[in-house]
């Protein structure tokens, strides 16, 4: 077993400053259409049921695994030959986000609700597009052994963006000057992100040689069938490697149904209190610049802890062992706002029930996404990866529109949903232990090159 000083000298690698950078632009976009817009719509008098159903703008999240495949096969005409194919696309990715960020910030909720919830469908769009890339990035650049402390920097940079600048940094802007100026100025922080790009290497990834000859196998077959012929074989060949073959490829793997079942339930839990956190800290009694010290600065610190931590578990422990105690650590602290709930508006309930939250938060999102980033074959990385992530959204995102509509129907009673929330953050742990018993860790079967 390594020692510690070997476990954290992987932070210093400048491939995961990199994946650092790259989830600072990954998780700008969230509080524009997640906590922020949530405030927002409150604010201005939206009801609770329908700032729930906001959530369905987020649906691109759960559905870009549909185009993935074009990520992965698919040259852009100069921006591939000059930056590669993953840098490439992530700089096209961002100037799309950056003029749609724009568009939301000439919205005004108060006046035409369709229209903040068509803007905000369009940032989604552009951001879970760009998300695609990034984590193919990720993957890509990194070897197998440096998952866990990449999803720890993804995420930290994640936060960095989403929770520090575009939520903490959003709402004291809100709070100054206004949510329409907020946004703009937010709009132009999507610069980082492109500058990141210019600065980071593209990645040599390299496919095993059995994935290879599997598709060159069957792309044979498909040009020997009679029914096609000339470009329209090579059209079905394309399609066969862009679109079929990560599929397939995903299902050779052992116990695989029982794994995409554990990646479609396991956050259910966290997604419906995430979705009304903001709401619920409005109702309480809490200002702006209160929640955006408690839940963005503090929870961002304790947050960051988590995820340095929680990649050094996964790097001592195995992810199997570290995924499984960090989701029912994150389930139990949602009974910290239950707490909240019967206490009020008060100070200290309300910092220990964010930070708890945010640290276990941390956890477990580094070992998920680790997990998620091993079942990846690198032939494949932009659609496999986009299908697992798009399977964990699509369930919290369609789960997390009726959050308004179970606090409207508890009539109120934020400790009771809290409770609830609790509960359903422990229905993937019992389905965690059984693929763990069953079908234990294997070595990923192609592994990436190491980075120039």
């Amino acid at each position: 077993m390594q020692s510690w000083r070997d476990t954290l000298a992987v932070y210093l690698d400048r491939r995961i400053l990199a994946v650092l950078v790259l989830g600072f632009s990954s998780g700008l976009p969230a509080p524009l259409i997640f906590g922020n817009l949530s405030i927002w719509l409150r604010d201005v008098g939206v009801s609770r049921t329908d700032i729930g159903l906001f959530a369905l703008v987020a649906t691109p999240y759960a559905i870009n695994f549909l185009w993935a495949p074009l990520i992965d096969r698919m040259k852009l005409p100069w921006l591939t030959k000059r930056f590669g194919r993953r840098r490439g696309w992530i700089l096209l990715t961002q100037a799309v986000l950056l003029g749609a960020v724009l568009v939301m910030s000439r919205t005004d909720p108060a006046t035409d609700l369709f229209v903040v919830a068509m803007a905000a469908l369009f940032v989604s769009t552009a951001s879970a597009t760009q998300d695609i890339v990034i984590d193919a990035y990720r993957i890509d650049v990194l070897d197998p052994q440096s998952y866990g402390a990449g999803s720890a920097a993804a995420i930290w940079g994640w936060h960095l963006g989403g929770t520090l600048v575009g939520g903490a940094g959003g709402l004291y802007l809100a709070q100054a000057y206004g949510w329409n100026v907020a946004y703009l100025i937010l709009a132009f922080a999507v610069l980082i992100g492109m500058v990141a790009v210019l600065m980071s290497r593209e990645p040599q990834a390299r496919p095993s040689a059995e994935t290879v000859a599997a598709e060159r196998e069957a792309v044979q077959a498909i040009r020997r069938l009679p029914f096609l012929k000339g470009g329209l074989a090579e059209a079905a060949a394309w399609v066969y490697g862009a679109a079929v073959a990560p599929f397939l490829d995903f299902m050779k793997r052992r116990g695989w149904v029982l794994i995409l079942l554990f990646i479609f339930i396991f956050k259910l839990g966290d997604a419906l209190l995430g979705r009304m956190s903001g709401v619920f800290y409005r109702e309480m009694g809490f200002g702006l610049t209160e929640i955006a010290d408690v839940s963005k600065v503090y929870g961002m610190a304790a947050n960051a802890a988590g995820v340095v931590l929680g990649g050094l578990l996964v790097a001592r422990l195995g992810l199997m062992r570290s995924l499984f105690a960090a989701g029912f650590a994150a389930a139990v602290t949602n009974l910290t706002y239950s707490w909240l709930a019967v206490a009020g508006k008060d100070m200290t309930v309300f910092t220990l029930a964010v930070v708890s939250d945010n640290f276990t938060g941390g956890l477990v999102t580094v070992a998920f996404v680790a997990y998620l980033s091993s079942l990846c074959n690198v032939a494949y990385t932009a659609t496999q990866y986009a299908l697992l992530a798009s399977l964990g959204n699509l369930a919290r995102i369609w789960f997390s529109a009726s959050a308004g509509y179970m606090v409207d129907s508890l009539d109120g009673n934020w400790s009771l949903f809290f409770m609830m929330t609790a509960i359903i953050a422990l229905a993937g742990l019992p389905l965690l232990w059984i693929i763990m018993k069953l079908f234990p860790d294997k070595p990923s079967q192609a592994r990436p090159a190491p980075a120039e």
